[in-house]
């Protein structure tokens, strides 16, 4: 199995970007796909996840409300739209899969995940 992310950039506050993690070797309907983010001098942070299963998504609170995941099953891709971008958004993003996964539930939990991409560094800055 292979999780390659892309998408990355520097934007201005208030702007979107649009990240994409590319699976490889598994398919998405029993995969659990999880977003973290590691910022400068700070601890690696979960932002959301995702289940295959439903298609459902959960969000952590500091991005509720701003940020989407959404999946391609013709490209076998998982998204992360980010609108209305901070600042403090600033941080190296990863994403990671974990597969089985039967659940219709996902967790944030950076332990629950196997497989890593190579991290994609988003900027936000004037």
């Amino acid at each position: 199995a292979q999780v390659v992310e892309s998408g990355g950039g520097l934007v201005q506050p208030g702007g979107s970007l649009r990240l994409s993690c590319i699976v490889s070797g598994f398919t998405l309907d029993y995969s659990a796909i999880g977003w973290s983010r590691q910022a400068p001098g700070k601890v690696r942070e979960g932002v959301g996840c995702f289940s295959g299963r439903e298609s459902f998504a959960h969000y952590g609170d500091s991005v509720k409300g701003r940020f989407t995941i959404s999946r391609d099953n013709a490209k076998n891709t998982v998204y992360l739209q980010m609108d209305n971008l901070k600042p403090e958004d600033t941080a190296v993003y990863f994403c990671a899969l974990r597969y089985p996964w039967y659940s219709n539930t996902c967790s944030v939990e950076q332990n629950e995940y196997k497989y890593w991409g190579q991290g994609s560094s988003v900027t936000v800055s004037s």
